[in-house]
């Protein structure tokens, strides 16, 4: 059975072609990886299926009666609200209902309402029943399962969503779509801001998802042991594969190169036509195979081959040596209005490459910035080390940048040229479009390469990274790992993907060691 299906759509975005023609459809049951490499139009695709932007072009069908739910990585959150209200807006209808079934009790004490006795109870058995069948007695209970899976009690469920990080966030609205049990999950990027022991639960969690889900992610072990059908946007097409991540690029690879070989032998024929056409269309005895060459040329259906995707080329140039120790604590209690930590001890030297670990909230990100001297610690002292030349790369550029990618390097580096500034930004693999676009209406990941842009564009002897991976393709990914591993400085990167930072750190430090709030 199709629960969606797409027919003909095109959509252009700030100028920029992002699809094509293109067609889609989803069965029931389906566990669907959409992947491509940043700024292809991953995101956007979500945005039009699901309503909320209207495309050029096309047709999108939903099956009747389907519910939707979407996991939208720019989504927020209101404030005022706790987790736990956040948590029950799952089930708003269930409440709904149970206010209807309130009021009709209400109804039901007025004298005058005596002649429609019966039909309130009839309506109010239905409703019983329905509440009944969705089990909304057991609300309570399905919140703090899953809260306790995500380990949003020991944040407090009654804690105002304002004062939460980042990951926490998506940690809620990620519960939050999986309490509403839809037909259909479309899920942007859940991973990012995850840490691992929750990536594995929602692993364990989609594996057994017997409804349909499409999936954005950039990471690929977790999407490899999850989806069984991959569509993969490139060059504003949208190509339909069976099987795993790995089952894909084994079929997309063979069909690249027989694509590749068949454009080689139409580029012989043609050259072979022409060569023939210019030697012959004027000699009168060959003019008319000449012309019915000619006219053969002129007809053919010419092989494109896929435009080939910038590359990114990271490396980051390296500074002065210096001193030996880079940064020590004393009694380092970090936090903003409360702690977050025990008094810590905390030193880094130089040639270490460090990566700290831990659950979401637990206080990597403040460490760093404390570290950075960007807040005040509440408690003890930060001693940083003599001659440091500093590259931060926070989690998220501001949500309110107005600035073209090309002004926006030009502000960091006035004296360059335009050309050092375009050169800078195609480095990390951003094209034309991408430069003269507004940063708003880039993807995150492009957004990163711009911030990665930055730091390239001036010598460091120590990189402090805030989740450096989220957003980042594939590609992208592995270009970073090795410029990170060629890099001749320092690094303290908070990350928590293993498989990148495997093979790169020289000590992971767990977070958890000097927390306030157990993991």
């Amino acid at each position: 059975m199709s629960i969606l299906n797409v027919e003909h759509l095109s959509h252009d975005f700030g100028g920029r072609e992002i699809f094509r023609d293109v067609s889609f459809r989803m069965l029931k049951g389906e566990h669907i990886g959409l992947i491509g490499a940043n700024g292809e139009g991953k995101s956007t695709f979500f945005r039009i299926v699901t309503g909320s932007l209207e495309p050029d072009a096309g047709k999108i069908e939903w099956a009747k009666n389907i519910k939707i739910g979407y996991l939208d990585q720019h989504a927020v959150l209101e404030a005022g609200m706790t987790i736990r209200d956040v948590l029950q807006s799952a089930f708003a209808s269930l409440f709904d209902e149970e206010a209807k079934m309130n009021k009709i009790y209400e109804q039901m004490g007025d004298p005058e309402m005596a002649d429609k006795m019966d039909q309130m109870l009839e309506e109010t058995a239905t409703i019983q029943d329905y509440l009944n069948m969705h089990d909304f007695y057991m609300i309570d209970a399905k919140v703090d399962e899953v809260a306790r899976a995500f380990g949003l009690v020991d944040l407090g469920l009654d804690k105002d969503v304002t004062e939460l990080s980042g990951g926490q966030r998506t940690k809620i609205l990620l519960a939050k779509l999986l309490l509403e049990k839809p037909d259909i999950l479309l899920l942007d990027e859940p991973t990012n801001y995850l840490d691992a022991e929750h990536i594995f639960w929602l692993q364990r969690y989609l594996q057994e998802y017997e409804n349909a889900f499409v999936l954005i992610s950039h990471d690929v072990p977790f999407l490899n042991s999850v989806i069984n059908i991959i569509y993969h946007v490139e060059d504003c097409e949208l190509a339909r594969y069976v099987g795993d991540y790995e089952k894909f690029q084994e079929v997309y690879e063979m069909k690249k190169a027989q694509k590749q070989a068949a454009f080689d032998r139409q580029q012989k024929e043609i050259a072979d036509l022409k060569d023939f056409v210019a030697r012959n269309k004027a000699r009168v005895a060959t003019r008319n195979m000449a012309q019915s060459r000619q006219k053969k040329l002129d007809n053919m259906e010419m092989i494109e081959l896929t435009k080939e995707k910038p590359k990114p080329e990271f490396r980051f140039e390296v500074a002065r040596t210096p001193s030996r120790v880079l940064f020590e604590t004393k009694d380092l209690v970090i936090g903003y209005d409360e702690p977050l930590s025990r008094p810590l001890h905390f030193m880094m030297e130089r040639n270490t490459k460090i990566v700290l670990t831990g659950s979401n909230g637990i206080g990597k990100s403040t460490l760093l910035k404390s570290l950075l001297g960007q807040i005040q610690p509440i408690f003890g002292s930060v001693e940083q080390g003599d001659f440091l030349e500093i590259g931060y790369f926070e989690q998220e550029m501001a949500p309110d940048i107005d600035t073209t990618c090309l002004e926006e390097l030009w502000q960091e580096f006035p004296s360059w040229t335009q050309y050092q500034v375009r050169s800078a930004l195609a480095k990390c693999g951003l094209t034309t479009n991408h430069i003269e676009s507004k940063v708003r209406v880039l993807s995150g990941g492009e957004q990163a390469k711009v911030r990665l842009a930055k730091l390239m564009g001036r010598p460091s002897n120590l990189l402090v990274l805030d989740e450096p991976t989220n957003h980042l393709d594939v590609d992208a990914k592995n270009e970073l790992k090795r410029a990170l591993q060629e890099y001749k400085g320092s690094i303290l990167m908070v990350c928590h993907e293993p498989e990148f930072y495997e093979g790169l750190a020289t000590e992971v430090r767990s977070c958890k060691d000097w927390a306030l709030r157990e993991e």
